[in-house]
């Protein structure tokens, strides 16, 4: 055993018994015989792999089936027989060539078993005849070394070297005498140079004839042509000739192929016998025979006819006529999209049947591919290996093409596509279409009604793409969300648990996070804005008169000689809803003289129409009805009772009415300044999240903000703010308790035609 820097290297020789060692590949290799139970060691060789198998237990290499070098190799030396190993876990490749020794266990042999010559009496001492040459299929030593003549007093033997071969030629030692002996048998014994040597042997005859004592000769004893394969049928490849000195039939020749050509060259070439041309009979193929060697024999038809011979070697040329072959191992057939580059995928081995140029091989891949060919130390070999990180939502499935072109002229390509899918990891985490998620809730909901669905994708796959949801605790308002709603893991889908109440919430915030089942599993989340809609749940309350026993009942002195449009009182009234629900008119119920008192419709005010007559009655009853703008509208009355008095009167109750009013008063502004107060503060608080808000939003959805002043009576208040192309105005009461202006919100609202666009239509837009 010898180990190179490529490959290790046995030697055996062939006929060895099946069972027998050819070495230690694992210990060779340097891999730990201790591990082999976890390991397998495969031979993935192209070549007949079943003539040796490696002990699994131990990582002997041994034989398996009789090894016959002859049958391997034929008469090629060296004999050796590449393997490809593969180690599992981790995988390791490698070499290993086994020269098979040659030994002697073949003899000698002649094709024929007997040959017979005549040859003339006249032929003189020094005349040469060649013989059969033996075969032996033993390379080295082991083919024919020797030959032998039996002991005789004509003959001798005499070896010719042509390249390889011995060829033995009979050689005449004295004049025959045709009289004396007439025939001579004479046996040629061909021996190896084996220990021991193996032999064979040949019956020659020869018969002497009278006269023709002149032999034909050769221009050339050697021709030497070249053709390229697969030449056209009938082609010829050379004329040999021969001259003989003699006149008349001894001199006329012909040509023939020697007996001893093996069969098959009768199949691929024809010769004239009259013209000694030789043609192209049967297919050439250098890929199965590059050199061909005939003999030819020229004789003339003297009696005895004379011959001589001559040798015929015909070279081949190669054409490049084989396309490359491409043999792929796949290691796998995915590779995990969080693969390293440098993996190895698959192994590659390409092969051409040519030789020279036309044999050698170039490797490539597609364009575009995240793959690359690493060439091996071992010629024609190749990685495939990963050369860039991969991304399976990107690409999941690459057809890779590999080209293997020759370098002949033209040159032959073949391709093979090699599929490889990649396999999903864990990481994407979920997403959210929308972050954040505007809801709006109209109060007085239904508890455990559903209210809304969120919804997050995930780009992985199965078990990776699956979602659940669940609430997140808000830390910074320390809101218990988990009180207020509810969420169904496996759609998203939220309830509310409870009912909103628009004046005790009227916003607030939660997350929502979407996890998926990978491992590790990724989440993310998203803000959910909940806006709480105001209905017209809350009737109007009467300040002003004051409310007693459920009802508002409050009495008015007046002098006599007022003029037409004196001040009589004002009904004071809030509603803790916004907008048009918050929004109050006043109207009278019931009057004693509608000639004498008129009610602003909008600020509550009650004042004289005309100046008081003596025929007037002292005493009048005013109810008013205190409605909202509801869509169903809720109403509160009150009742005024305006006393006419004489001025004197007047002034003095004026006093005292001036001092019980200054104190109600004073409660009235106590309680009106904390009202003012609250919704001032929870005001502000709405106009900083509405502009935040819109501010977060596109470039094209901007904010504009306005306050006026519309009634003073019905304590209202508007904003008006632009969104897109349209203008909103957000309507309610200026000093509702607890009253908020919902940012976002579109109920209460109405919206204002666009400057830019004059043509529209004021439209009015309510939920």
């Amino acid at each position: 055993m010898e180990r190179g820097s490529a490959q290790i290297k046995y030697s055996i020789p062939e006929e060895v018994r099946a069972g027998s060692v050819v070495g230690n590949v694992a210990k060779d290799l340097g891999l730990d015989i201790s591990s082999l139970e976890k390991r397998q060691i495969r031979i993935v060789s192209e070549t007949d792999d079943t003539r040796f198998k490696v002990n699994q237990n131990n990582g002997v290499l041994y034989v398996h089936k009789n090894v016959d070098r002859e049958e391997l190799c034929g008469s090629n030396s060296p004999c050796l027989q590449n393997l490809k190993l593969v180690a599992d876990n981790p995988m390791e490749i490698h070499y290993v060539v086994i020269e098979i020794i040659d030994v002697n266990d073949n003899k000698p042999s002649f094709q024929e078993a007997e040959k017979r010559w005549e040859i003339s009496e006249s032929t003189l001492p020094g005349k040469r005849l060649q013989m059969p040459s033996a075969r032996d299929p033993d390379v080295g030593s082991n083919t024919v070394r020797v030959y032998h003549l039996n002991n005789n007093e004509y003959f001798s033997i005499q070896i010719r070297e042509r390249g390889e071969d011995k060829i033995p030629f009979l050689v005449l030692q004295k004049a025959l005498d045709r009289e004396k002996r007439s025939e001579h048998k004479l046996i040629l014994t061909a021996a190896d140079g084996g220990n021991p040597p193996k032999s064979g042997t040949l019956n020659v005859t020869i018969t002497v004839l009278d006269s023709n004592d002149n032999n034909p000769i050769f221009s050339q004893e050697v021709y030497s042509v070249t053709v390229p394969e697969n030449v056209k049928i009938n082609t010829r490849i050379v004329t040999v000739n021969a001259t003989d000195l003699d006149d008349g039939v001894n001199g006329d020749i012909e040509y023939f192929f020697g007996s001893e050509l093996d069969s098959k060259l009768y199949d691929m070439f024809s010769l004239d016998k009259n013209s000694g041309k030789i043609l192209v009979k049967g297919q050439i193929d250098f890929e199965n025979a590059d050199v061909f060697k005939l003999d030819v024999h020229a004789s003339d038809k003297g009696q005895p006819p004379m011959s001589t011979d001559c040798m015929v070697i015909v070279k081949v040329l190669d054409e490049n006529d084989n396309k490359p072959k491409i043999d792929v191992t796949s290691l796998s057939k995915t590779i995990s999209e969080d693969s390293k580059p440098g993996t190895v995928v698959s192994l590659i081995s390409v092969s051409d049947q040519d030789s020279g140029l036309n044999g050698k091989v170039i490797c490539s891949l597609s364009e575009n591919a995240p793959f690359d060919l690493k060439p091996s130390y071992q010629d024609n070999m190749y990685s495939l290996v990963l050369k860039q990180h991969l991304n399976r939502e990107a690409v999941s499935h690459y057809d890779i093409t590999i080209t293997a072109t020759d370098c002949g002229q033209p040159p032959l390509s073949t391709y093979k596509i090699l599929s490889i899918g990649v396999s999903d990891v864990n990481d994407n985490a979920p997403e959210f279409l929308q972050n954040p998620i505007e809801i709006y809730l109209t109060e007085n909901n239904l508890p455990g009604n559903p209210i809304f669905s969120v919804s997050a994708s995930d780009k992985d796959l199965n078990e990776n793409a699956a979602l659940t949801y669940h609430l997140a605790p808000d830390e910074v308002t320390r809101l218990k969300i988990a009180a207020y709603l509810n969420i169904n893991s496996e759609n998203g889908q939220i309830s509310a648990l409870k009912s909103f109440d628009f004046e005790t919430l009227k916003t607030f915030q939660f997350h929502v996070v979407a996890t998926d089942s990978g491992t590790p599993s990724l989440s993310s989340n998203v803000t959910v804005n909940v806006f709480i809609l105001d209905q017209n749940d809350n009737p109007p309350v009467i300040l002003y008169p004051v409310s007693s026993n459920g009802s508002a009942e409050g009495v008015e002195e007046i002098p006599r000689n007022v003029n037409a449009g004196h001040l009589v009182t004002k009904v004071r009234a809030y509603d803790a809803d916004i907008g048009y629900n918050g929004w109050l008119l006043f109207s009278l119920q019931e009057v004693t003289d509608h000639s004498l008192f008129g009610l602003d419709r909008y600020t509550g005010q009650i004042r004289t129409l005309r100046s008081f007559t003596e025929t007037d009655e002292a005493e009048h009853k005013l109810v008013i009805l205190v409605k909202d703008n509801g869509n169903v509208s809720l109403s509160a009355t009150a009742t005024v009772i305006v006393k006419l008095v004489e001025p004197k009167e007047a002034f003095a109750a004026s006093d005292v009415k001036n001092a019980a009013k200054a104190d109600e008063e004073d409660n009235v502004t106590f309680y009106l300044m904390i009202t003012l107060g609250s919704v001032s503060v929870l005001f502000v608080i709405s106009i900083i999240v509405l502009i935040a808000m819109q501010c977060s939003k596109s470039t094209d959805y901007t904010s504009k903000y306005l306050q006026e002043t519309n009634y003073d009576g019905t304590l209202c208040h508007s904003i008006q703010y632009r969104s897109g192309d349209k203008r909103y105005m957000l309507v309610g009461p200026r000093m509702s308790i607890g009253s908020t202006i919902v940012p976002g919100s579109r109920a209460n609202t109405l919206v204002l035609p666009d400057r830019r666009r004059t043509s529209e239509e004021v439209s009015t837009k309510l939920n």
